[in-house]
């Protein structure tokens, strides 16, 4: 639980009155590889900050998923777009690997929110990462090549990369299994 309270002072004080609070809320839990975290047509309920693990989102398809962004340690993951407007998600979220997670609800944010002076720059702090995780997303899909994709998310993660399937990664920087596999030999 520290290394949370740690990420968060990385950015702001937290009185030990707010940090009681906000601790008492979270649950952490211990998820196997190849776990659905979130179903398309679930609200989803959580906000939760990865201990350790990856965690993949994507849009189910008949043949082959879209995979459309990952998570890793110390990093923010919520279907949050449901998690914000209370409506049923688009796409999945699953475990790649045996992933630990503290959990927030929703309620138990909006008590945080009220009840402690930090809870908004707490809120604020999950927010912002997320936006800015999916906006860099986006503009990776217009501005870089496959290659450049996976270099950055090669370099982003390099120790935990090996455990994410190959067609994962294809799905994920917008190319087929066989057009990874020459990017591969081409840069190694």
């Amino acid at each position: 639980m520290e290394q949370i309270r740690k990420y968060f002072e990385r950015s702001f004080k937290l009185t030990d009155r707010d940090w009681q609070i906000f601790s008492s809320k979270l649950i952490c839990r211990d998820f196997p590889k190849k776990h659905t975290l979130l179903k398309v047509g679930e609200v989803e309920n959580k906000l939760s900050f990865i201990k350790t693990g990856i965690v993949r989102f994507y849009i189910p398809r008949e043949e082959n998923d879209l995979t459309f962004s990952f998570s890793f340690d110390n990093s923010f993951v919520s279907g949050y777009n449901s998690f914000l407007s209370r409506k049923p998600s688009t796409y999945c979220i699953e475990t790649l690997a045996k992933t630990t997670l503290w959990q927030l609800t929703y309620d138990d944010l909006q008590e945080i929110y009220r009840e402690t002076e930090i809870g908004n720059a707490i809120g604020r702090q999950a927010s912002e990462e997320l936006f800015l995780k999916k906006s860099q997303r986006e503009l990776s899909l217009l501005n870089e090549t496959a290659e450049q994709r996976y270099l950055n998310l090669f370099t982003e993660q390099p120790e935990l990369i090996k455990d994410i399937p190959l067609k994962y990664i294809a799905s994920y920087i917008g190319i087929t299994p066989q057009a990874l596999s020459r990017i591969r030999r081409r840069i190694s």
